[in-house]
């Protein structure tokens, strides 16, 4: 498998070449990805990593509970995943069952688990599997579309696998894993917009159009970011969190139409940009997701049993100056307020304290993980003493290199201009920077479960940049190439290694109390 990169070019099938061509060429377009026989190779490696994903996300899902029952936050999440499917009207009807505090789009998936599976582990952790050999999968094809190289998103597919975040939060029937998914499912198509606009702004240029207009040509409906859009929808249907990203991601979008529009030497790329794309932009990526979730609400509007569905009258009064909204909507506002406000007090100054707890300056390094489950004593494994623990632990191979995957990726988009490394930062810096905002909240580590893909894209976007600069210079110094090889091979060793030796810990299989203390490597961890 070859290395490639951006500059290598080829003239889309159909496209002549006009004589009006200015003689500053813009870049051209990279070889299609998916071209014989780059198109077998990669659907290989692809069904590989699926399978991998697949084996060990399902490899004994059904543990650890707490017997038998939900443990951690499954015990709020599962339950109502439960009631949305028997209540007959897909969303919570139980005003008694507290934490009503989420949107109900994860909710609905747990409940379609539990549909296939019943009430038991297998129900509620067969969506969270699925979704975490998605996100394996999307994090490949992403990382293969940003380096042009299949060896590269290969390991990257291979980090995603043996990354202890994304592993664990698959096997757990929570949020978290669905909010991932759809982030980096939004992300991809973000990537592939970036490709599809850039192939039509070649097309435009080189037949000579592209200076019949000072902003630059109209470049149709962006499917791909229309598709980013809805993801972005059933991302803040999954959490609110998942506004930040609407946020984050507009940006980026319009961020690289930008840069496309200079790159092929529009007359105005900026101007052009807001006249062109800021508003087919903001429908897609903003207008969009807030359409979705809303949509993703109308059970709550046809039930007559639905959580706070009739507060007009009851917790609200029907006069003061909002009486001519709606009362659905008035019982909707009441309800979406209760959830601001449950999670604007979940503060440590209002007494909420955790021994779990961590705040988000250790989250890169997973210097304060979670403890999900744990069982100790001759019981657990017959007549010998024994540990069942299953903690959220960032894997050290990865985790650790964060901070110098984070300064590498700065130096390469302020210095080099790299714009894989922008969009890979982007997406990671949506998922902890918001949390510096509000620091007296209450936190957990699992809120960093969206950061890792976008470590792990960093991570194999570094051993991209390593290959490649060997191989550039291989004609010169071929040691140079070798020892290259031999790095990122070791490097890529090291991370299977380090995941196969977190395993028991991750997975709550029985191992003894002298193994148990050889896994805890900072005191932080325990």
């Amino acid at each position: 498998m070859t290395i490639t990169d951006e500059r290598d070019t080829r003239v889309p099938a159909g496209v002549e070449i006009s004589p009006r061509v200015p003689s500053r060429l813009g870049p051209e377009v990279p070889p299609p990805l998916f071209g014989a026989p780059d198109r077998r190779r990669g659907l290989l490696v692809g069904l590989v990593i699926t399978l991998i994903a697949s084996v060990t996300r399902f490899w004994g899902l059904g543990h650890p509970t707490d017997q038998g029952t939900p443990v951690f936050d499954e015990k709020h999440y599962v339950p109502q995943g439960w009631q949305v499917l028997t209540g007959g009207n897909w969303i919570e009807d139980n005003p008694a069952y507290g934490l009503v505090v989420h949107p109900p789009v994860g909710k609905w998936m747990l409940a379609a688990s539990e549909a296939v599976f019943g009430y038991g582990p297998l129900g509620w952790r067969v969506a969270p599997a699925i979704s975490g050999v998605l996100i394996v999968v999307l994090v490949y094809c992403a990382v293969r579309r940003l380096t042009r190289s299949t060896l590269v998103g290969a390991i990257a597919g291979l980090f995603a696998i043996c990354d202890s975040v994304l592993f664990v939060q698959s096997r757990m029937g929570m949020l978290d894993i669905f909010q991932t998914l759809f982030v980096v499912a939004a992300f991809a198509a973000l990537v592939a917009d970036r490709d599809q606009v850039r192939e039509r702004m070649y097309r435009v240029y080189m037949e000579g159009r592209i200076g019949d207009s000072r902003f630059g040509p109209r470049l149709g409906f962006r499917w791909y970011r229309f598709t980013a859009g809805v993801m972005l929808g059933l991302n803040c249907g999954t959490k609110w969190s998942g506004l930040y990203y609407v946020v984050f991601f507009t940006v980026l979008a319009i961020g690289f139409d930008v840069a496309t529009r200079r790159a092929y030497h529009v007359q105005r790329p900026w101007l052009g940009t807001l006249v062109r794309d800021v508003v087919p932009a903001g429908a897609s990526l903003a207008v969009m997701p807030v359409i979705i979730y809303f949509l993703c609400y109308i059970p709550w509007f046809n039930s007559e049993t639905a959580v706070y569905r009739y507060e007009e009258g009851n917790a609200i009064g029907t006069d003061g100056p909002w009486a001519w909204i709606p009362g659905a909507w008035r019982s909707l506002w009441y309800y979406e307020s209760g959830i601001l406000e449950f999670h604007s007090g979940l503060t440590n100054s209002a007494g909420n304290q955790h021994p779990w707890e961590s705040k988000p300056w250790t989250w890169p390094m997973s210097l304060r993980p979670m403890l999900y489950a744990i069982e100790n004593g001759p019981d657990q494994c017959g007549a010998g003493e024994c540990v069942r623990a299953q903690m959220l632990i960032g894997s050290p191979a990865m985790w650790w290199l964060s901070l110098p995957m984070l300064l590498w990726g700065l130096w390469s988009w302020i210095v080099r201009r790299d714009w894989r490394y922008a969009a890979v930062l982007v997406g990671y810096f949506a998922g902890i920077l918001p949390w510096f905002l509000a620091l007296d909240r209450q936190m957990y580590f699992f809120y960093a479960t969206v950061l890792a893909p976008f470590l792990v894209m960093g991570l194999a976007l570094c051993c991209g940049d390593l290959l490649r600069s060997a191989a550039a210079k291989a004609g010169q110094r071929p040691e140079r190439r070798a020892l290259a090889i031999i790095v990122v091979s070791v490097y890529v060793a090291l991370v299977v290694t380090n995941f196969v030796w977190l395993w028991p810990i991750l997975t709550a299989s029985p191992i003894s109390p002298g193994m148990w203390r050889q896994q805890i490597w900072l005191p932080s961890w325990s």
